[in-house]
C-alpha cells in the first residue's frame, strides 16, 4: 500500500460515514438531504474531494500533457504581461457589455482555425451543449442521437421545443437508419423538407472509449433526406486535440468539415484549460447569442478563461507552440511537441492493450467475466488508423469499486464509474492514457489490473462468497473503525422515508 493509497482509502472511508442518524434535533431542511446522502454512503458511492496526489495518473483528461509539462502556464503567464491592462471578469453578458476586444479577436482566430465562418466561446461543455440543444431544434424539427449521448447534451434537449426527440442503439448504423426511416415516414413535413432532423452523436465516446461511425451516418442521413435537412451536431469534447490535422479533431481527420452544422470542443481536457467553443456559421451562432438562455442569463467568460484558451491553441497548432511545448513530456527525459504527443499516445493505448490482453490471467478473467473491453474485443487495434486514449475496464457487478482501490494501492488513479453514470450491469473502471506516461507506468497499470483479477479469480474458486479482495477489505476495515468511533451503524430514516441498513452491506460485498 503507497502512502498515497492509504490517503485516498481514509479519506474514502470518512466519506462513507453516516449522518442523518445523528442530526434527529437538527433542521428538517439539513436532514432530509443527509438521509439522500446516506443512501449513496450505504453503497459505498458518496465520494470525497481528493488532491490528485497518486504516484500513476490514469483518469486525469490531460492527455498530451500541456498543463503537465507547464508550457501551457508558462504561456498563460506571458499572454497576461503581454495585456497588462486586462479586465478580470466580463462584468455582463455577451448582450450587455459583456463582449470584449479581447473575446472577439479569439473567437475570430479559432474560427480561422477551423476554417468556419464563427467560432462562439462559452464557460464550459454543458454551457455549449444546453445552448444548442435547447435552442438551435425549431418547433416540428427532431432530434435524434445516439442513445450514450452526454448528460449535458440531453440536458439541453429536455427544454427544446422540437417536436419529439429520438435515441437509436449505440453506434448501430442500422438502427440510426431505422429511426431516421420511422421519422421520415410518421413527419410530412420533415418528409417534404419544411422541418429538419438533427442529429447528435459524439465523435469519442466518454464512458465507452469507441469511436463513431460518422461517415456511415451522414452517408445513410443523406440517403434518406436527399432533400438536405438532415443536420448534423457533434460533440468533439474528447478528440480534440488529440486527433486530426494540428490536432483538429475528429471531423477534420475525416475530412468532414463541411457535412457537419455544429461542433462543439471543450478546453478541459487536451487543452488544459477551462470552458468550449461551438464552431458553426454565423446563422448558428446568431441564434445563440439571441435566443439560448444560459447565455443570455451569464456573465460573459472572464479575462483568464479566454487567455489560456488562447494560447493553449497556439500551443496545439502553431509552429511556434511546436517550439513552446517542446519540454512537454520531460518525465520520461524525451522532449515532445504536441505533434509528437499525439503520435506518442496512440503509441502507449496500444502497448497498454497489448501488455493487458497478451497476458494469460486477463484471458482467464475476461472468460469468467471479471475483465471486459468490449470496444476493444472484437477488433484489431493494430489495424485501426487510430485508437482511443479512452480505456475502460468492464467488470462484474459491484466489482468496479474493488478493482478501484486495488489499483490505489498501487498508487494508481482508476475512478470506478457505476450506475446512474452508467446502465445497470456495466459498471467499469474508466482509463485515460497521457502522452506523458512512462512505458513503465503503461505496464504496471495492465500487471496490476491483472493481479486483481488474479485474486478475484482465486475468491470466486473457493466459494467463500465474504471473501473480499485485499484492498477492498482494507478500505471497509477503515470505514467501519469510521462507523464504530461515531457510534453509527444505519438509520431507519428520521422522516421514516429514506434509510439505510449500515456499513454492513458494503462490508459484507452486497454494495
Amino acid at each position: 500500500m503507497t502512502e498515497t493509497g492509504s490517503i485516498w482509502m481514509a479519506e474514502w472511508a470518512a466519506a462513507q460515514k453516516f449522518k442523518a442518524p445523528s442530526m434527529k434535533n437538527e433542521s428538517v431542511f439539513y436532514r432530509n438531504l443527509e438521509e439522500e446522502l446516506d443512501l449513496a454512503r450505504q453503497t459505498g458511492n458518496s465520494l470525497p474531494l481528493h488532491l490528485p496526489n497518486h504516484e500513476i495518473d490514469f483518469s486525469s483528461c490531460d492527455v498530451i500533457g500541456l498543463g503537465h509539462s507547464g508550457a501551457l502556464r508558462k504561456e498563460f503567464l506571458q499572454e497576461l504581461a503581454d495585456n497588462p491592462n486586462f479586465q478580470l471578469g466580463a462584468c455582463g453578458s455577451r448582450l450587455m457589455d459583456g463582449h470584449t476586444r479581447y473575446q472577439d479577436k479569439l473567437e475570430r482566430e479559432i474560427a480561422e482555425m477551423f476554417d468556419v465562418e464563427s467560432a462562439l466561446v462559452v464557460h464550459s461543455g454543458w454551457t455549449a451543449n444546453e445552448a444548442i440543444f435547447s435552442t438551435i431544434p425549431r418547433p416540428g424539427d427532431v432530434i435524434v442521437y445516439d442513445e450514450l449521448m452526454h448528460a449535458t447534451a440531453l440536458a439541453g434537449m429536455k427544454v427544446s421545443l422540437a417536436l419529439e426527440q429520438r435515441p437509436f442503439r449505440h453506434n448501430d448504423v442500422d438502427s440510426f437508419i431505422e429511426v431516421l426511416e420511422e421519422v421520415r415516414d410518421s413527419q410530412p413535413q420533415i418528409r417534404s423538407g419544411k422541418r429538419c432532423v438533427i442529429i447528435a452523436v459524439e465523435s469519442y465516446y466518454s464512458m465507452d472509449g469507441d469511436i463513431c461511425p460518422l461517415r456511415e451516418l451522414i452517408d445513410a442521413a443523406k440517403d434518406i433526406f436527399p432533400l438536405g435537412n438532415a443536420e448534423f451536431v457533434v460533440d468533439e469534447a474528447h478528440s480534440f486535440g488529440v486527433i486530426g490535422p494540428k490536432g483538429l479533431g475528429f471531423v477534420s481527420e475525416l475530412g468532414l468539415e463541411k457535412e457537419i452544422a455544429i461542433r462543439m470542443n471543450t478546453f478541459g481536457k487536451a487543452l488544459a484549460g477551462s470552458g468550449a467553443v461551438i464552431l458553426s456559421n454565423n446563422t448558428v451562432r446568431s441564434m445563440l447569442i439571441n435566443n439560448a438562455k444560459v447565455l443570455i442569463c451569464s456573465v460573459a467568460p472572464p479575462f483568464t478563461l479566454l487567455a489560456a484558451a488562447r494560447v493553449g491553441h497556439r500551443l496545439m497548432q502553431s509552429e511556434e507552440g511546436q517550439k513552446v511545448s517542446a519540454s512537454l513530456i520531460g518525465a520520461y527525459g524525451t522532449e515532445l511537441n504536441a505533434f509528437q504527443a499525439r503520435d506518442r499516445l496512440q503509441y502507449l493505448t496500444k502497448l497498454y492493450l497489448d501488455t493487458l490482453t497478451s497476458n494469460p490471467i486477463y484471458k482467464k478473467a475476461n472468460a469468467k467475466g471479471l475483465l471486459r473491453m468490449p470496444t476493444h474485443e472484437d477488433e484489431d487495434w493494430h489495424d485501426q488508423p487510430f485508437i482511443t486514449h479512452i480505456v475502460p475496464i468492464w467488470t462484474k457487478s459491484k466489482y468496479a469499486h474493488y478493482l478501484s482501490f486495488h489499483l490505489v494501492s498501487d498508487g494508481i488513479n482508476g475512478t470506478p464509474i457505476v450506475f446512474p453514470i452508467v446502465p445497470k450491469g456495466e459498471d467499469r473502471v474508466r482509463l485515460i492514457m497521457h502522452s506523458y506516461n512512462t512505458e513503465e507506468e503503461v505496464k504496471t497499470l495492465a500487471n496490476s489490473i491483472c493481479s486483481w483479477a488474479q485474486e478475484m479469480l482465486e475468491i470466486e474458486a473457493s466459494g467463500d462468497k465474504n471473501r473480499l479482495p485485499k484492498a477492498a477489505q482494507r478500505a471497509f476495515d477503515l470505514m467501519k473503525k469510521a462507523a464504530a468511533e461515531d457510534g453509527v451503524n444505519g438509520t431507519k430514516g428520521t422522516n421514516g422515508v429514506n434509510g439505510t441498513n449500515g456499513p454492513k452491506e458494503i462490508a459484507n460485498g452486497t454494495m
